[in-house]
C-alpha cells in the first residue's frame, strides 16, 4: 500500500522526526541534507524539497520552503500534522542596522509580521516570538563554532523587491534584519505549541541608509563571504536542533 501524503507538500502525513531545519532554497535543502548520516530524500514536489537523516544521533527533517511566507506556512503546517514538535528556520536576510556584517549570523529572537499571510489569520496584535530555548540553543551553537552573531527582532516582509515606499517603517527600532518567512514560522508554532527558533545568514544591506550600491555594485548573495557564513550556520543550526533534542531527552 502506497502511504498517505500531505495535500501539498507531497510528505508522508505521518512518521517523519520531532526536529526539523527548514529552509528556502531546495538546493540549499539538498546540501544541508547531505551532512546527515544516512540521509535520503523523502520526497520533492514543486518548492518543498524534504531529506531525512540523523545529526550526531538525533533524527532530523531537512525541508525547503520556497520564497514567501503563504507558501512556507503550508509546509511548517503539513510537518507538523506529520509529528514535527522543533523547527528551526536557516535562511538569509538583509542587515538592518550598522556592525551587522556580511556572513554574520544573526538569531531572531521575534519577528515583525508583515509577512503576507499571518494577517489574514490573526489580529495584528498577535506576537510572533521564538521559543527562549531555540534563541539560547542557538546562541550556544554560534559561540562554539566561533560563528559571529548577533540577536534582535528581525522584519520578516512579503515584498523582496524595493518599491516606493522607503525601509523606514521602523528606522530607530533596533532591528538586526529583514527577510521572507519567519513570522510565518514563529505564528504556527505558538498557535500548535511548538518549538520555533530562526537563524540567518546576512547577504547584504538592506536598511536605505546602509545601501551604497556604487561601492558593493548591487545586491549579490552569491559571493564567498555569503557562502562561508551559510556554511558556518548550517553546522550552528544543526548544533542547535542536538542540543534541543538533548533538553528534550531530560
Amino acid at each position: 500500500m502506497t502511504q498517505e501524503l500531505s495535500p501539498i507538500t507531497r510528505i508522508p502525513r505521518t512518521g517523519l522526526p520531532p526536529h526539523a531545519l527548514v529552509v528556502g532554497d531546495p538546493l540549499r535543502a539538498a546540501l544541508v541534507g547531505a551532512r546527515l548520516d544516512g540521509s535520503q530524500e523523502v520526497s520533492y514536489h514543486r518548492e518543498y524539497r524534504v531529506f531525512s537523516g540523523s545529526w550526531k544521533g538525533v533524527p532530523v527533517v531537512v525541508a525547503s520552503h520556497g520564497v514567501g511566507a503563504p507558501g512556507a506556512i503550508l509546509l511548517f503546517q503539513e510537518l507538523a500534522d506529520a509529528g514535527v514538535r522543533t523547527f528551526l528556520r536557516f535562511g538569509t536576510a538583509g542587515a538592518m542596522r550598522p556592525g551587522i556584517g556580511d556572513g554574520d549570523l544573526v538569531i531572531a529572537e521575534a519577528a515583525i509580521r508583515d509577512d503576507g499571510v499571518t494577517q489574514q489569520l490573526l489580529p495584528p496584535e498577535y506576537p510572533a516570538v521564538a521559543a527562549p530555548e531555540a534563541v539560547l540553543a542557538l546562541q550556544r551553537a554560534a559561540r562554539e563554532q566561533g560563528a559571529p552573531h548577533h540577536r534582535g527582532i528581525v522584519w520578516t516582509r512579503a515584498a523582496f523587491q524595493p518599491g516606493l515606499i522607503p525601509l523606514t517603517s521602523y528606522a530607530g527600532a533596533g532591528l538586526v534584519g529583514i527577510e521572507m518567512e519567519l513570522s510565518a514560522l514563529y505564528v504556527t508554532a505558538s498557535l500548535r505549541g511548538l518549538t520555533a527558533g530562526g537563524v540567518l545568514v546576512i547577504d547584504g544591506a538592506n536598511a536605505d541608509e546602509l545601501v551604497d550600491e556604487a561601492a558593493t555594485g548591487g545586491y549579490d548573495p552569491h559571493r564567498e563571504i555569503v557562502a562561508a557564513g551559510v556554511e558556518r550556520g548550517s553546522v550552528v543550526a544543526l548544533e542547535a536542533l542536538r542540543l534541543l533534542a538533548e533538553g528534550d531527552a531530560r
